[in-house]
């Protein structure tokens, strides 16, 4: 990673989730550390960046807890090195990686390719490029039912361990759970019954019938969540159960929190955004995995991730070419873009609405995140290497080929205006 020069931010709003409320101050940041935190600061030396920060946020980094990359396999979709950019860019200097790419993450081999190449990217972009993290797949999907090394993959450097797609088979699971329990390594379980879902691309209700389209029932995810949660039960081992999208699936993960269950729980920033009636306009952009829930299924996920019952906001980004997703909205592949959307479309929701603190929303994109993947929180502290980054809440930016780093363009708000935007990412200096 290239040397910076001193950057010092006058009168910048200071975000830390360790305590209440921000501060004003001057910051001088050199590369990836905090120099100074004071009232007023002058400038060290002539080289020094002076950015007149007032009405911004100096904040801890964002985590992302899983995001797709299309390298390697599909890298007309996303390279390892614009998915970088792209969580750059959108204040992500974090990024746990899916297994689900061709071939997959699934051994050893694998895994340390991509450790190699996230190695070499940090060290030749011109942009302070994120952590990568990768995760293993739980079982070998060339050989059906079966586990992958674990241990092996702990040794060679695996995050955790998930499908990112339903594990049904649930004496497989419990076999995971049992081996897993003493690697020390998070598990993340998508809960969802693919014979209840069928075909469906919609959450059933008025939506879906007005729509036209086929419907997702919430059983397919809750008559899963619940055997799930039994199994995690006879193990003790604790779990993450991802992509939570249902009132009912809320309300199972709130009464297994409260039965002293090990587990923690994650929703997608887009099922906190939309719901099923934005798919009128038959959109295949708000084609996602599970589908886009009803009111009363988005209301109750905004209130479980304001009280810590849904603990992770995740990106879930899913790049996919034009012609991939210029289809029906059946027929269109699952899936969006979102590390540099996600930051300025939920504080403007959430944050400045009123209706959740900022240090609410850094809690589910940057505390929480970090803890299920072991890592620390970030502290803004005098003296030490940060991960850190500056947000402008106020900057008004359009989504478009020249603004946005990812290859894809598969989001519904392509071509519209937003509020807010990240203006630089610092990471600690290797």
């Amino acid at each position: 990673m290239k040397p910076e020069s001193p950057v010092l931010l006058k009168q910048v709003s200071i975000l830390d989730t360790t305590v209440p409320g921000d501060r004003l101050a001057d910051v001088l940041l050199i590369g990836g550390t905090v120099v100074a935190i004071q009232p007023e600061l002058v400038s060290p030396a002539p080289e020094t960046t002076i950015i007149q920060a007032e009405g911004c946020i100096l904040a801890p980094g964002l985590a992302d807890l899983y995001s797709h990359s299309g390298e390697p396999g599909y890298e007309d979709r996303e390279t390892l090195t614009s998915l970088a950019a792209a969580a750059a860019a959108g204040g992500f200097t974090r990024v746990a990686v899916l297994p689900d790419t061709a071939p997959p993450t699934d051994n050893p081999a694998a895994l340390q390719s991509l450790q190699q190449q996230s190695q070499a990217l940090r060290q030749t972009t011109s942009f302070n490029a994120p952590q990568f993290d990768f995760w293993s797949t739980l079982t070998l999907k060339r050989e059906g039912q079966q586990m992958v090394e674990l241990a092996e993959m702990v040794a060679a450097g695996a995050i955790g361990f998930t499908d990112s797609r339903p594990l049904e088979n649930l004496g497989l699971l419990r076999r995971v759970l049992e081996y897993l329990q003493p690697l020390d390594r998070p598990v993340a379980i998508v809960p969802a019954n693919l014979a209840l879902r069928g075909n469906g691309v919609l959450r059933e209700g008025v939506a879906s019938i007005r729509c036209g389209l086929p419907a997702d029932p919430a059983a397919s995810e809750t008559a899963a969540l619940a055997a799930i949660l039994e199994v995690i039960a006879t193990t003790d081992c604790p779990a993450h159960l991802m992509r939570i999208s249902t009132r009912r699936g809320v309300e199972l993960i709130a009464e297994a929190k409260a039965r002293g269950l090990p587990i923690t729980a994650s929703t997608t920033w887009l099922h906190l955004l939309l719901e099923a009636g934005d798919a009128a306009n038959y959109d295949s952009n708000l084609r996602l995995t599970p589908p886009l829930g009803n009111r009363e299924d988005r209301l109750s996920l905004i209130a479980a991730v304001a009280t810590g019952i849904i603990d992770i906001v995740a990106v879930d980004h899913a790049p996919y070419t034009y012609e991939e997703k210029a289809v029906s909205f059946e027929l269109a592949p699952a899936g969006a873009i979102g590390l540099e959307l996600a930051l300025p479309l939920l504080w403007q929701e959430f944050v400045a609405s009123g209706k959740w603190t900022a240090g609410q929303l850094w809690q589910a994109l940057s505390v929480n995140p970090r803890a299920c993947l072991g890592q620390p929180p970030i502290h803004l502290t005098s003296g030490q290497p940060t991960e850190a980054i500056l947000f402008d809440p106020h900057q008004v930016w359009t989504v478009e080929r020249g603004t946005v780093q990812s290859l894809s363009a598969n989001s519904s708000w392509w071509g519209k205006q937003l509020v807010g935007r990240v203006l630089h990412t610092w990471m600690p200096q290797e």
